[in-house]
């Protein structure tokens, strides 16, 4: 498969997270491409004893600060390698294991129902939304919250909206607004996406988009 290809060779290429971050915790969750910067878990809401579910998990870090706050955690990626190295770092977590599959394929077979669901420059940037948002929405509780973070489209690579190849793997650069309407379409309510302004001299910022599914199980 190609684009199982194309991330294990983005895998190879990437760096390990550091040991600590800026606060010396050694687990954190970073929703920006920058690193001590941006909101934290409260995003999801409560999260102890929910189960939670990172859709594109890479190496874990981020869903191994869920799971040491109490969250069972399920993380899914496309890439074997990142599995394993998830799993060699995190697997000693109670409540934490790690899936290798394309994250529709997942979501058609998952056998259980989940309270968050959330990716981080992950598979809901490189997924079709026509296919992802009803899958995510129907394994989420009622009351459950869905969000996911990626940089904002850029005005140079051409109007907002359209499917943009990146060699092997394809990416929906959407607008805030567009997300909002996708959501919307797919079931989802109590969206909200902005994008955070980056830190310091950087020009960049994330755009991180959050969703609800009503408490009654209806929009």
């Amino acid at each position: 498969m190609e684009a199982v290809t194309a991330w294990e060779r983005y895998a190879q290429n990437r760096q390990p997270r550091r040991a600590v971050n800026a606060a010396g915790a050694r687990t954190w969750l970073n929703w920006t491409q920058y690193p001590d910067h941006g909101p934290d878990e409260s995003v999801l809401g409560e999260i102890q004893g929910r189960r939670v579910l990172e859709l594109g998990c890479g190496t874990g870090c981020n869903l191994a600060h869920l799971a040491a706050q109490g969250a069972v955690c399920v993380g899914v990626d496309i890439a074997p390698s990142q599995r394993e190295k998830a799993e060699a770092r995190w697997g000693h977590f109670p409540g934490l294991s790690f899936v290798t599959a394309e994250a529709t394929e997942f979501l058609k077979g998952c056998p259980g129902m989940f309270d968050a669901v959330f990716s981080i420059f992950g598979a809901v940037w490189f997924t079709n939304p026509q296919q992802l948002l009803p899958l995510v929405r129907q394994q989420l509780m009622p009351g459950g919250v869905f969000a996911f973070s990626h940089k904002p489209p850029a005005e140079e690579q051409g109007p907002v909206g359209i499917l943009r190849e990146a060699r092997a793997v394809s990416r929906w650069d959407y607008s805030g607004d567009e997300w909002a309407t996708l959501l919307d379409s797919a079931g989802f309510a109590n969206i909200t996406a902005k994008v955070i302004p980056p830190p310091g001299r950087e020009s960049l910022g994330t755009l991180l988009v959050r969703a609800e599914t009503l408490t009654d199980g209806t929009k």
